[in-house]
């Protein structure tokens, strides 16, 4: 069963709520708040597809909540539709700078508000399916390499206590050669999805190129850091893949930086890559650091 998009409806008068509830429950999950400080409570405690607006509220008005959720990247997406009597050229033109995408005019018609927030819904759901098909690897489903650059780059830019892996899949040239092309890329999956499951939600992980992938990660003890890597070397060896029934062995190898006072992230990542130059010259599939 199809999950329904979450509406938040936002109102100082009982009498609008009680309407939009009407006309909008039966197809969307409708949450409301009387205020805005309630409001950006809401967004804060759960995951909101679509915010109707009303601009003339108490305390703070539509256009200061409408600001606020603009200016934080976790709901900066959220599309609002402002809901309100006014309809002179500057509180609309207002409403659209500080980040609306429509505005509904009281009294609500009803048509008329159940088309407007089916296009943004649909339009929001279409963005965002775009957006993850330029961030993200097709094969794997983790950051491609632009993507990662870029959030790796904001990651080094507002924390200290960063650690820059680099892995690589141990002698895959030889697998490809093997097996073949479509069964190398079954052990790329393998291996993302052994990464993936192991890696905290605050890591930054991407395949930066065929059989290589960087990890970006915060954390405040080097050892914490390393036991984490260590333990993904392990999983990844546990794995078994299958080729015509015969089990075939694959393993990573793994460089650990981490950042220094000022750092550029090409120079992290540099002395990570050369940590992981390291692991393979000297075995393979194990863990190496590199201070500097």
């Amino acid at each position: 069963m199809e999950q329904k998009a979450t509406i938040l409806a936002v109102d100082d008068e009982t009498i609008n709520l009680n309407i939009l509830i009407d006309l909008l429950g039966d197809s969307y999950d409708v949450v409301v708040a009387r205020n805005g400080e309630k409001a950006l409570k809401q967004v804060a405690k759960r995951e909101v597809d679509l915010i109707l607006l009303d601009i003339m509220m108490p305390e703070m008005d539509g256009y200061e909540v409408c600001r606020i959720l603009k200016s934080k990247p976790e709901t900066a997406d959220i599309p609002i539709l402002f809901i309100t009597a006014k309809t002179d050229d500057e509180s609309i033109v207002k409403g659209f700078e500080t980040g609306g995408v429509d505005y509904i005019t009281k009294p609500f018609r009803p048509i008329e508000l159940l088309a407007r927030v089916k296009t943004h819904l649909k339009l929001s759901q279409t963005l965002q399916e775009l957006d993850f098909m330029a961030s993200r690897d097709p094969m794997t489903g983790i950051y491609n390499r632009r993507r990662f650059f870029d959030l790796a780059q904001t990651l080094l830019d507002t924390k200290e206590n960063i650690f820059a892996v680099m892995i690589d899949i141990d002698k895959f040239k030889r697998i490809n050669d093997t097996y073949g092309h479509p069964f190398g890329d079954v052990i790329i999956k393998s291996v993302v999805k052994t990464i993936a499951r192991d890696l905290p939600e605050n890591a930054i992980f991407g395949r930066i190129g065929g059989e290589e992938f960087a990890i970006l990660i915060e954390d405040d003890s080097k050892l914490s850091v390393i036991n984490l890597i260590e333990k993904i070397r392990k999983d990844v060896e546990e794995q078994e893949e299958f080729y015509e029934n015969q089990s075939v062995p694959f393993t990573i190898s793994n460089g650990i930086s981490q950042k220094t006072s000022k750092e550029s992230l090409d120079s992290i990542l540099k002395r990570a890559d050369e940590a992981l130059y390291e692991a393979k010259e000297t075995g393979r599939n194990k863990v190496c650091f590199r201070d500097t």
